[in-house]
């Protein structure tokens, strides 16, 4: 619950308070007694005690007007919508929602140790790494917001809408993490979630920065790569300890922004570095003088081990149980690795951009020298520089055979999405549509153990995004292991 004075302070301490208008009069100490035990942001979710924020570029009169004929009795906005309850306009919504969240919930963040991680790619990968050793030092009480799974009691899991949620979700979240007995929260900090203030007043006890490259640019997410850079260092700001990855070309930015922070470095630049590297193991020096086991092959996915290993070390965690927790470590649709009967390999990855892809290549390539078999596509209305730089890459990757597909389309037709890739591309590729065809077709054509068919960008999505909505699919592993 929070009270209308409660309210009314944490927006004018934020300076968002512009003015309560009842009945077309400004009224800027509006003392009713009135207080809502209920948030909400959907329209259709409202009652007489809801206090209802009013956001979005498609935010329309006569959502308001529903939620009036439900009982609602407040609503908090940019604008004023000229109907016939109170509104409380503020100059930001997105920055009220986020502390007037935290204040209903009882600043749930306070009650646990929360470690964020941002990056291009790797989050969902570190963010395993750390349940897993979290969930050793914590005896069971740590809770994780990740793009692949969500659980706010570590046995229960679902699939969250949005690899950071919502704020007013967000906190509804970490508040039954609490209530459950959590005590530790790792969670994804994606780019959007400081460019929508997703995550405004919040501070992480350690963020993390695995990585920087393009992604993420076009009309509805990040106008530039600048944009996009910014948004992402916003997580060094709000930690109290950083992790980060010095081999990143900007580094040096990021380096001058933590000069006066507590961090730890990892990567060849650094005092944590990878000395020896194999498939199945990998070690360090620094802070770790070491020998890990690691399930997930690549050195990418060992320098998203070692962050995490730095960044759980800070939260009090053991050289034992991070050891552990990193030799246990297995991701849904990162890096499973399937053997046909004729002995080929088949790779579900969700490598889903040109740096992930590339680092994907590499490693196949190393332990395939036969044909290799690519089947990709790119989303619809995101991300659009994607098809570019796949095209880039797979012009130099000549000996790769590709097959372009559907993935999560959206609003776009595939077959376009498709043509645009391929527009980079100086060979003859394929295009078949039908996502379940290509693999199978990609799978039919392997012929020993020296072949490889790699199925890229879904991981273990089960659905594909179509129109808006979630279309019927097995996912990109169920299928790879109806054909094997």
């Amino acid at each position: 619950m929070i009270k209308l004075d409660e309210l009314i302070k944490i927006l004018k301490d934020d300076e968002n308070f512009h003015e309560i208008i009842v009945d077309g009069c400004y009224h800027y100490d509006y003392k009713k007694n009135i207080s809502f035990n209920k948030l909400s942001y959907d329209s259709r979710i409202v009652d007489e005690n809801t206090l209802f924020f009013a956001k979005g570029l498609n935010f329309r009169k006569e959502f308001l007007e529903g939620a009036i004929n439900k009982g609602l009795k407040f609503y908090i906005s940019e604008i004023d919508y000229e109907v016939e309850i109170p509104a409380i306009i503020v100059s930001n919504i997105k920055h009220a929602m986020s502390l007037v969240a935290q204040k209903f919930y009882d600043y749930p963040q306070n009650s646990l140790k929360i470690l964020a991680f941002t990056g291009t790619k790797g989050k969902t990968t570190a963010a395993y790494f750390a349940k897993n050793i979290l969930e050793l030092s914590s005896k069971q009480k740590t809770a994780m917001l990740s793009t692949m799974n969500t659980t706010l009691d570590g046995v229960n899991y679902f699939k969250s809408a949005l690899t950071t949620p919502e704020s007013l979700d967000l906190f509804q979240m970490m508040a039954q993490a609490r209530d459950n007995g959590m005590t530790h929260l790792v969670m994804e900090v994606s780019s959007q979630a400081y460019k929508t203030a997703r995550v405004y007043g919040l501070t992480f006890d350690v963020g993390v920065f695995l990585n920087i490259s393009p992604d993420h640019i076009g009309p509805i997410e990040h106008p530039t790569f600048e944009d996009y850079f910014y948004c992402k260092r916003q997580l060094l700001h709000n930690s109290k300890f950083v992790v980060a990855n010095s081999d990143m070309d900007q580094f040096s930015v990021i380096k001058e922004e933590l000069k006066n922070k507590p961090t730890a470095f990892y990567g060849d630049n650094s005092e944590n570095k990878i000395t020896e590297s194999n498939p199945f193991n990998f070690s360090t020096n620094g802070t770790f003088n070491e020998t890990f086991s690691i399930e997930l092959l690549g050195k990418f996915n060992q320098e998203n081990a070692l962050a995490a290993a730095l960044a759980c070390k800070e939260l009090g965690a053991s050289t034992d149980d991070i050891l552990n927790g990193i030799a246990q470590t297995t991701v849904p649709g990162r890096m499973e690795v399937f053997k046909q009967a004729n002995g080929a390999r088949v790779y579900v990855d969700y490598a889903h951009n040109g740096v992930s892809l590339a680092n994907l290549l590499n490693v196949v390539k190393g332990a395939h020298k036969g044909n290799i078999y690519l089947i990709l596509g790119a989303p619809g209305n995101k991300g659009e520089s994607r098809r570019e730089d796949f095209g880039h890459l797979l012009n130099d990757e000549k000996e790769i055979h590709v097959i372009l597909s559907a993935d999560d389309p959206n609003f776009e037709n595939p077959v376009d999405i498709a043509k645009q890739i391929a527009q980079f591309i100086e060979r003859p590729i394929e295009t078949i549509i039908d996502r379940e065809e290509a693999i199978k077709e990609a799978m039919s054509r392997t012929l020993s153990d020296s072949d490889a068919v790699i199925i890229a960008g879904k991981g273990a999505d089960a659905y594909q995004i179509v129109d808006g909505a979630h279309a019927e699919y097995a996912g990109d592993h169920i299928i790879a292991q109806k054909y094997l």
